[in-house]
Parts: C-alpha cells; structure tokens; sequence
C-alpha cells in the first residue's frame, strides 16, 4: 500500500513587505495578504503584533476569505536579563494567543508556531559584530543559564496557556548567532520543550558568510531539533563588504545582505532535498527582508516563488 505523506508547503510573511520588527510599517496588512495569495503563497506570519487585525474574529476573516494557513508569529525577548522575562512572557502569550484563535483554519495538518527568539541589536557589541562574532563576545555561564532559562518558562507558559509549541530562531545581531552558539542553545534546552527554526540566511551569515557549505552543516546536525524552516539568502558580496567596512546587522540588512532566493549562495537545492531525504512535511516561510524603499515587494515575492517552483520541478 502506498503512503502519501504531506508535502513541503511555502508561505511567506510580513517581514516581506516591508514590516520588520519596528524598521517600518510597510504597506496595508489587507494588500499585503492580497499581494501574498498573489504570489502564490498559502501561509503566513503573523508579523508585528498590531498589524494584522487584534481583534481575533476579524483575524479569521482576513485568513479565511483568503483560504490562508496562519504558520506562525514572531517575538524577541531580551532572554539575557531575567528582570524582563515576565514582561517578554506575557508580550508572547499575547501572540500566541492570536495563533490560537486561528489555529483550526486552513491546513489541518499544522498547528501554529511561537518564534521565540533574543531581541536582537538590544546590545551594540551582538549588532555591531553580526557576522562576524567572535567566542569573546559569546555569553558567560551566567548569561548562558539565565538566556536558557527565560526561553524554557515562555515556551512552558505558551503550552500550558494554548497547548502550541514554541521554535527559537537563532538570530544574527543576538547572543545565538553562531554555529557554536546554537549547539549550545540546543544542548542546554529541553528537546521536548523548545524546538528549533532552522533559518538558512541566519545561519549562513551568522557563520562568518563565506562558506555556503556550512548551511547544511548546520541543518544536518541539529536537523531533529527543526520544527521549521525560513528560507533567505543571503549575497557573498553584500556580505564581504559588511565584514569590510565594518556594517552592523541592521546597516547589512539595508544594504541587502538577505538577497532574493537564487541571487544568492545559500544551497537551496541541497537544503530542500535534505529536508525531504529526513522526513520534514512542514511548512516553509520565504523572508526576504525588504525595507521601506528598497523595492517592489509583490514583484520580490513572485520571484521568489517562481525560484522555489523551479526547484520542485527540478526534483530537489
């Protein structure tokens, strides 16, 4: 008897359009998820809290007349300093009680996901040095217990509030950046508590971004640890020259180190066959960072789409 078992889907986010993180507001969230459909996607982040709709009712009518999956949400917590993880756990279950309301819409055989990750750039060493950190700017054993602590209590409150799981998402510009630092992240936290997302721009940059191979070093080996994936690219020239000139992670990001899929050198190809080879039918959500100004984002995301469409028919 033949098993069909579900297929990698794509989505995309927010971030795409422009909403990232305070950097800006990007375009209307109502043509953002309009232009997303458009694209070809059936997936998205929640982005920002605040904007897409709050109110849940109306949030499931934005999902649902559009035929969407919501895959999951984004939030920083600054995990270092333990004054502030109540604060970052409620601002968390705030979203994760978002997800909940429209976990049962669109693709049944998901659930959403917490992005928990470090709020990046909060300190100007981490931001300054992104892709290029050195052990020296890494967390002492202080920092690393108090860092593993705070994502363990917000992804057991989440669970124990709404029954979701919890991802962290190493992060260049945070204290889990490097290849070292995610093993360390991973060794110290509970497998069945927190998992991981595997972001390909983050891990390439956050390797020093001069060797694509590492890409797939780091998916092969923490690749139980993935419960989802982010696909980005990221450009060797861009880069190069933020290693050069010294550029911080958000000067990198406007100078456009997170390229369109195909324009730069992460493996993509290699990547998703490896997620296919080892069992993984999830969802996995394009990030193409574009800030305000910087281009056309229905045109980027339709670009990126065609890209992953020719990697499917290409068998990877």
């Amino acid at each position: 008897m033949t098993v069909n078992t579900p297929s990698i889907r794509f989505g995309n986010a927010p971030c795409s359009w422009g909403t990232i993180e305070g950097f800006g507001e990007g375009i209307p969230a109502a043509q953002m998820l309009d232009e997303l459909v458009q694209a070809g996607y059936r997936g998205t982040e929640l982005g920002d809290y605040g904007y897409f709709p709050t109110d849940q009712a109306a949030l499931r009518t934005a999902l649902q007349d559009r035929g969407l999956t919501m895959l999951g949400a984004y939030e920083g917590v600054y995990l270092r300093d333990p004054a502030l993880h109540a604060e970052g756990e409620a601002r968390v279950l705030r979203v994760a009680r978002q997800l909940k309301a429209v976990a049962d819409l669109g693709d049944p055989g998901w659930q959403p996901l917490v992005v928990l990750a470090d709020e990046h750039s909060r300190d100007a060493e981490r931001s300054n040095n992104a892709g290029r950190v050195t052990p020296k700017l890494a967390l002492d054993e202080e920092g690393w217990t108090n860092f593993t602590a705070g994502a363990e209590r917000i992804a057991r409150a989440v669970r124990a509030e709404t029954g979701l799981r919890t991802v962290f998402h190493h992060h260049c510009g945070g204290y889990v950046e490097t290849p070292a630092e995610i093993a360390e992240f991973l060794r110290r936290t509970d497998p069945a508590v927190i998992g991981l997302v595997y972001d390909t721009g983050h891990a390439l940059y956050g390797s020093g971004g001069s060797d694509p191979a590492m890409v797939l070093e780091v998916l092969e080996r923490h690749r139980e640890r993935v419960w989802y994936v982010h696909f980005k690219d990221m450009s060797a020239g861009v880069a190069a020259e933020a290693r050069r000139d010294g550029l911080s992670y958000q000067q990198a990001v406007g100078a456009g180190v997170f390229c369109e899929l195909g324009r730069g050198v992460v493996p993509f190809a290699a990547v998703l066959q490896e997620l296919k080879s080892s069992g993984y039918s999830g969802w996995v959500t394009v990030e193409q960072d574009v800030l305000p100004g910087m281009g056309e984002p229905l045109t980027s995301a339709s670009a990126n789409r065609e890209y992953l469409r020719g990697l499917e028919g290409a068998g990877a």
